[in-house]
C-alpha cells in the first residue's frame, strides 16, 4: 500500500441474525470473546481507523468505535458495503463481516498492500468472491449507488464498470487455510464449528 492511500477497516454488523435464534451473530461469544471483539482486534492491529455499519449502534457501544446506519436500510450486503465506504476516512474501505470469528490479519494486510491498485481488491475461492473481506476504494460509489436506486443488490453487480484485482486462492492458502479464515457464523451448527476449531488449537 502506498504511503499516501489510507483504509478505514469497516464491519458490518447489519444483520438480522434470524438463524441464530435472534442473538446479533456479532455478539456471540466464542473462547471467552464476543466475535465482533475478535474481529476489532485483527482489524485494529493492521488499520488505524475502524467504523461499524449498524442501524441498532446499542448493542456495540461497549466497544468505542464510530458508528454508521444504512444509508439504504434493508437493501443487503451491498447497502451495507455503500455505507461504510461512504463514511470512511481516506481512499477507501477494506470490509469485513461481524460473523467472521477466524479473521487472519495477515490475509488482511495482503488485500490491503494493493490499495491503490484497482478498485477493488478481492480474495477469490474457486468460483466465490469474498465480498466480505474485500478492499473497495471510493470509485466504487457512483456505481454501487446507481445500483441500489436500481434496486439491484448483487455485490458484483457493479464490477464490470471498475477496476477489479482478484487475489487467487492459492497466495491467500500460503499464509491462512481459507475455508478457516473466511469462515462464517451464520447458524448453530456453524457456531459448534467454530467453537470446535478453537478448541483444538492454531
Amino acid at each position: 500500500m502506498s504511503a499516501a492511500v489510507t483504509v478505514t477497516g469497516v464491519i458490518q454488523a447489519g444483520g438480522k441474525s434470524t438463524r441464530m435464534g435472534g442473538e446479533p451473530k456479532a455478539l456471540v461469544e466464542l473462547g471467552g470473546k464476543r466475535i465482533i471483539e475478535r474481529i476489532v482486534d485483527v482489524l485494529g492491529s493492521v488499520l488505524s481507523n475502524l467504523l461499524i455499519v449498524t442501524n441498532t449502534p446499542e448493542p456495540y457501544a461497549f466497544l468505542g468505535l464510530p458508528m454508521v446506519p444504512d444509508v439504504f436500510p434493508d437493501h443487503g450486503s451491498l447497502g451495507g458495503i455503500y455505507s461504510g465506504l461512504k463514511a470512511a476516512k481516506g481512499d477507501g474501505a477494506f470490509t469485513v463481516a461481524c460473523d467472521m470469528p477466524f479473521l487472519k490479519a495477515e490475509v488482511v494486510r495482503l488485500v490491503v498492500s494493493h490499495a491503490g491498485e484497482a478498485d477493488v481488491v478481492i480474495p477469490k475461492v474457486g468460483n466465490q468472491y469474498e465480498t466480505l473481506h474485500a478492499l473497495y476504494a471510493k470509485a466504487c460509489l457512483p456505481p454501487m449507488e446507481a445500483m441500489l436506486k436500481a434496486k439491484r443488490f448483487k455485490v458484483i453487480g457493479f464490477f464490470p464498470q471498475v477496476k477489479v484485482l482478484e487475489i487467487p486462492e492459492a497466495e491467500v492458502a500460503r499464509l491462512a487455510d481459507p475455508t478457516i479464515c473466511f469462515m462464517n457464523v451464520n447458524t448453530p451448527d456453524e457456531l459448534a464449528r467454530a467453537r470446535a476449531l478453537l478448541a483444538a488449537g492454531p
